[in-house]
């Protein structure tokens, strides 16, 4: 693809956030089998369907804009996801790899806060004000989710993964 005008660029973004979004429901699954504090497990689970949501929203976008949503791998996220699953497979004791299950959770979440507050501002400029909206939305979650894992870390997962 081209990229010659923003929304050409528009475009190729929201492709690559379909392909981490897609990416994130693969990984999703091991974090919760991987994740032994119950808050932590039920926070996953949480954004796993709030992640299914955000590839429909982004497959109604590209619909409206009538271009599929296929086509990009995002490397970005392959990456961080990468990096969670060598966590995994050091096995580090219980306590510590949810503490560190976190923080690949929040890698996630700041890529994905980094990719929709972008798209969302050029949906803005370009007069997408309904897709503005529906990324605004998926924004909040992400942002929601954010502090939710950080509040879970400092209240419990973290002092425990101290001691």
């Amino acid at each position: 693809m081209e990229l010659e005008t923003l929304r050409d660029l528009y475009v190729d973004e929201l492709k690559d956030l379909f392909s981490a979004e897609n990416q994130i429901l693969k990984a999703l699954p091991r974090m919760i089998r991987a994740a032994t504090h119950k808050e932590l497990k039920k926070g996953f689970m949480k954004h796993e369907k709030q992640t299914r949501e955000h590839v429909r929203r982004l497959e109604r976008i590209c619909k409206e804009l009538g271009v599929s949503p296929r086509g990009k791998k995002c490397v970005g996220m392959e990456g961080v996801i990468e990096e969670c699953k060598e966590l995994i497979s050091e096995k580090p004791e219980k306590d510590v790899l949810d503490a560190g299950l976190i923080t690949c959770a929040q890698h996630v979440e700041h890529y994905e806060m980094a990719g929709y507050g972008t798209v969302r501002t050029w949906a803005r400029a370009m007069g997408y004000e309904n897709q503005a909206r529906m990324l605004q939305m998926t924004l909040d979650e992400e942002q929601q989710t954010d502090l939710d894992l950080t509040a879970l870390a400092e209240s419990s997962i973290n002092i425990e993964a101290e001691a």
